[in-house]
C-alpha cells in the first residue's frame, strides 16, 4: 500500500508560539526532502476569512453562534485540498486547527449573579455561552489531524510576549477557560486512537520546543508517511453528535 503525507496540527493557547513552530517545521521537512505544505486557520484572505479578521480585531461584531460556524466554514473550504495534498504525498503542517475552534468558542462564559449562602453578597457563576457538543458538531468529519501538538504557555509568559492583548480572546481568564477544553479535547482524541495529541511546555526556549516538535515528526519522516486512507474527526459520533446539537 503507498503512503501518504502526514497532518500535523500546532494547537495552542495564545502566544504560544504557534507560528513560530509551524515555520519552524517547515523549515526542517524541507531541508530533509520531505514534501510539504503549510496551512494557517484562519485564512483570512478568503471571504469568509475577512469578516473573521474583522471579528478578531473587534472592529464588527457578531453572534458568538454565528462567528463559530464562520470558523467552521473557513475549515472546510480548505477541508478537499488538505486530503488531495496528503494524498498526493505531501506533508501538511497547520497552524490552528478544528481543536481551537472549539476551544475559543466552548470558552466563552457569561457571568451570572447569584446570591451566596450567607445572603449577604453575590458571586458570579460563569455560564457557557455555547455548549462543547455544540461546537464540536460542525467539526466531525473535517480530516483528522496524524498528530496534534499542543503548546501549553503561563499567562506570565504570554504577557511577555509581543502584541498580547491586541485581539478579543487575549486575556487570563479566556485562556485559563480555553486550557481546559483543549485538556477534553486532548483527553477524546487519545481514546478514540484516531491521532496522536503531545502537549508540550510552550515556557522553554524556543529552541527546545522546536527540537521535541522534531523528536516527535522524525517517525513520520523515518517511515516515509502514512499507511492508511486520511482519517476523519469524531466521525464514528457523527449522527449522535448532530441530534444533541439540535436540542443544545
Amino acid at each position: 500500500m503507498s503512503k501518504r503525507g502526514a497532518f500535523i496540527a500546532i494547537e495552542g493557547l495564545d502566544r504560544s508560539g504557534k507560528s513560530t513552530q509551524a515555520s519552524a517545521l517547515i523549515k526542517r521537512l524541507e531541508a530533509a526532502n520531505v514534501p510539504c505544505k503549510h496551512i494557517k486557520f484562519p485564512d483570512r484572505t478568503t471571504p469568509i476569512g475577512k469578516m473573521i479578521d474583522s471579528y478578531l480585531q473587534s472592529k464588527t461584531e457578531l453572534d458568538d453562534h454565528v462567528i463559530h460556524l464562520l470558523f467552521s466554514a473557513n475549515r472546510w473550504e480548505l477541508a478537499s485540498s488538505i486530503v488531495k495534498a496528503l494524498e498526493e504525498g505531501t506533508t501538511v503542517v497547520c497552524d490552528r486547527y478544528a481543536f481551537s475552534g472549539i476551544a475559543f468558542s466552548a470558552a466563552k462564559v457569561l457571568p451570572r449573579e447569584t446570591t451566596s449562602k450567607d445572603g449577604d453578597s453575590t458571586i458570579p457563576i460563569p455560564t457557557h455561552v455555547l455548549s462543547y457538543e455544540w461546537c464540536r458538531a460542525p467539526e466531525i468529519s473535517l480530516p483528522a489531524p496524524d498528530l496534534t501538538f499542543l503548546l501549553e504557555v503561563s499567562p506570565e509568559k504570554a504577557e511577555s510576549r509581543g502584541g498580547y492583548g491586541e485581539e478579543r480572546y487575549e486575556n487570563k481568564e479566556v485562556q485559563e477557560h480555553v486550557r481546559q477544553v483543549f485538556d477534553r479535547i486532548g483527553e477524546e482524541i487519545e481514546s478514540s486512537g484516531v491521532g496522536k495529541w503531545v502537549v508540550l511546555d510552550a515556557d522553554l526556549d524556543k529552541d527546545e520546543v522546536e527540537q521535541s516538535v522534531w523528536d516527535e515528526v522524525k517517525p513520520f519522516i523515518e517511515h516515509m508517511g502514512v499507511s492508511g486512507p486520511v482519517r476523519k474527526l469524531w466521525d464514528k459520533t457523527r449522527e449522535a453528535a448532530m441530534v444533541d446539537a439540535l436540542y443544545i
